[in-house]
């Protein structure tokens, strides 16, 4: 339990567990306190959870747990006050991930400090020229742009509108790593990107990245690299909306 002092008496670790997009949904709460035993780790938590939640129970073994923002995996020992996510599957996406050299340098990529005002996400529309102008400089022989809209058809259905659900803070810390693969790929390269979050209109624009090189092949290689991580490890969530319903992309769809 917690003392006055905000402090855990000896034996216990309170943890914070945040839920977003389907799993959000299928439970109707959006966060909820768990109190497990000190040294319990992230597979001990997946076990409370069950037990609490049995309405996880098909979902689970499908979702990934961040720990303080960061991707954990199960044997990750748990301090008392984390704040962890659930972290169902991403919006995704229909292009195959990169291979080689992408897969190196994320596994090699430190993590970076905070995100940078042109990292980050917002429920404004977005304009292509700020974005752009911060990567922009006399050193760059290239500038790639990456505008994402939202398409009229889906699955062969009419959509009405796309919902972006977003962990934000932990959405721009991860645009940051991203931002640093590049850098440490391919040298001299700067990268924005601005993505939206909230109800979007056919047409509309969900996300705009600029990438700035010296050499248009790097620029075109860290573009494609910062559009596939982000479908690929960023929580931001996509829900389409249609006439006859709603589904979440990268859920079973």
């Amino acid at each position: 339990m917690v003392g006055h002092a905000g402090r855990a008496y000896h034996g216990v670790v309170k943890v914070t567990v945040r839920y977003f997009a389907v799993v959000r949904e299928r439970l109707g709460l959006e966060s909820e306190l768990f109190a497990l035993h000190e040294g319990a780790r992230v597979a001990d938590l997946r076990v409370a959870l069950l037990k609490r939640r049995p309405a996880l129970a098909d979902m689970l073994p499908h979702v990934r747990l961040a720990v303080d923002q960061d991707f954990a995996a199960d044997n990750l020992p748990l301090r008392d006050g984390a704040e962890v996510a659930l972290i169902p599957p991403v919006s995704g996406g229909s292009d195959a991930p990169e291979e080689g050299r992408a897969g190196a340098a994320v596994r090699a990529a430190p993590r970076p400090p905070l995100p940078p005002p042109l990292l980050r996400l917002q429920e404004a529309p977005l304009e292509i020229e700020p974005v752009v102008g911060a990567v922009a400089g006399q050193d760059a022989g290239a500038v790639d742009v990456f505008v994402g809209t939202v398409r009229a058809t889906s699955r062969g259905r009419e959509v009405e509108a796309l919902e972006y659900e977003a962990y934000t803070p932990m959405a721009e810390a991860q645009l940051a790593r991203f931002a640093g693969e590049v850098a440490a790929q391919w040298p001299g390269t700067r990268v924005a990107v601005v993505h939206r979050t909230g109800r979007l209109r056919v047409g509309e624009r969900s996300v705009v990245i600029a990438v700035a090189s010296p050499h248009r092949a790097d620029a075109f290689a860290a573009c494609r690299h910062v559009i596939e991580r982000l479908k690929q490890d960023a929580p931001i969530w996509k829900r389409e909306v249609y006439r006859d319903g709603a589904i979440w992309v990268g859920w079973g769809s």
